[in-house]
């Protein structure tokens, strides 16, 4: 197990995590044990507070002005840890960070409901600064008068804090594939172009070889030139506006040929990846924790009864198979026309396997503290 910490710069707080990642099992989620290692020499009359919250931003802290915060909260909590108040049944979680921080340490514990959003940001530009747009998750202890005041300033020397992730994993068993056809008819041919795509099944893993059985049915007197497959990522940002753009993940071509009167089965294999798409601004990804890697967004699961606008942002994937069909003759440009069918796609990460090494993460210099984001 690895433990993550985080120390105010006022040094009175430390933050502790067992681990970042917390699994939506769609009628649960992982509960969020913590605890937080005080130095009460400055507290004063000022109590020590811990609050989880899920909010959506959607634009950048450089861009807050005039009191106009770019962060919308959809959900908190808090309590208060010291003096003691809020005093949770121990978990093998709290024992095992009570073991770790020592003496003067507080455990907190958090439930998140289930009708909350997975951690998904936006992809920033090149020139972007500061925290990518998106939902995120953020654990943080600080020292107040109060729990929440308008009145109260509280200082960021004060406070430590940790950006967590709730993530939904792929079932274990997955469905039967799509299947789409279309007969489409063409000016001057008398007979159409029949067309059928099928995955074997209907949901895969990020970085997962994704074949797509293909049968064409050319009975017109025109020639299949070329395949395209697209895969589209569409995103809907349902929290504050109808904010809804598709951005293609994937595109790419295959030189098959289907004559005239011809037929054609094949199974073309395709991976969507990030890796391809790093310089588009606005792609929906993974929550992003600092300095980690991530991938495309996985597919947002609705679940029945949940109002979309809780969820903040919906992801969703769908293939196009484009095929460019060309007449012949003088006229085979102005007749040339294109043949698309589409197929839902759901991508998703497999569960992983339970770390059992214990892996205790280093505590940082006053430097890198100063320059760690969150």
């Amino acid at each position: 197990m690895r433990v993550f910490k985080k120390t105010s710069k006022g040094g009175g707080l430390t933050l502790y995590l067992g681990k970042r990642d917390y699994v939506d099992h769609v009628a649960s989620v992982d509960k969020v044990d913590g605890i937080v290692k005080l130095d009460t020499a400055e507290f004063g009359d000022r109590k020590v507070f811990v609050q989880l919250a899920c909010a959506f931003r959607y634009g950048s802290e450089d861009l807050d002005v005039m009191g106009l915060c770019f962060r919308k909260d959809i959900w908190v909590q808090r309590v208060q840890i010291y003096p003691e108040s809020h005093k949770p049944a121990l978990s093998e979680m709290h024992d095992t960070l009570l073991k770790k921080a020592g003496d003067n340490s507080y455990p907190f514990t958090f439930e998140i409901p289930t009708n909350l959003p997975c951690s998904v940001s936006l992809q920033p530009g090149p020139d972007d600064k500061g925290k990518a747009c998106g939902v995120d998750f953020e654990v943080k202890t600080y020292l107040a008068k109060e729990p929440c005041s308008a009145d109260e300033n509280i200082e960021k020397k004060d406070t430590a804090r940790l950006i967590i992730r709730k993530v939904q994993y792929a079932p274990t068993q997955v469905g039967a594939g799509p299947k789409a056809d279309i007969c489409k008819n063409f000016m001057m041919s008398d007979k159409p172009v029949h067309v059928e795509a099928s995955l074997e099944k209907d949901l895969f893993f990020h970085g997962e070889s994704i074949p797509i059985k293909i049968k064409i049915n050319n009975e017109s007197n025109k020639t299949v030139k070329k395949f395209k497959i697209i895969v589209d990522q569409t995103t809907d940002i349902v929290l504050y506006s109808a904010d809804k753009y598709t951005k293609a993940v994937l595109s790419q071509e295959f030189g098959e040929t289907v004559e005239p009167s011809g037929t054609y089965e094949n199974t073309l294999t395709i991976v969507p990846l990030l890796a391809e798409n790093k310089e588009k601004r606005g792609l929906a990804l993974d929550g992003r924790l600092k300095d980690e890697d991530t991938n495309l967004a996985s597919t947002t699961v609705l679940r029945q009864g949940v109002e979309k606008d809780v969820l903040g942002i919906l992801v969703s994937y769908k293939i196009k198979i484009n095929l460019m069909v060309a007449g012949g003759g003088l006229l085979g440009g102005l007749t040339a026309s294109d043949v698309t069918v589409e197929l839902p796609l759901m991508l998703m990460h497999p569960k992983p396997e339970e770390d059992v090494t214990l892996e205790v993460e280093k505590t940082p210099t006053k430097r890198q503290r100063d320059n760690e984001g969150n």
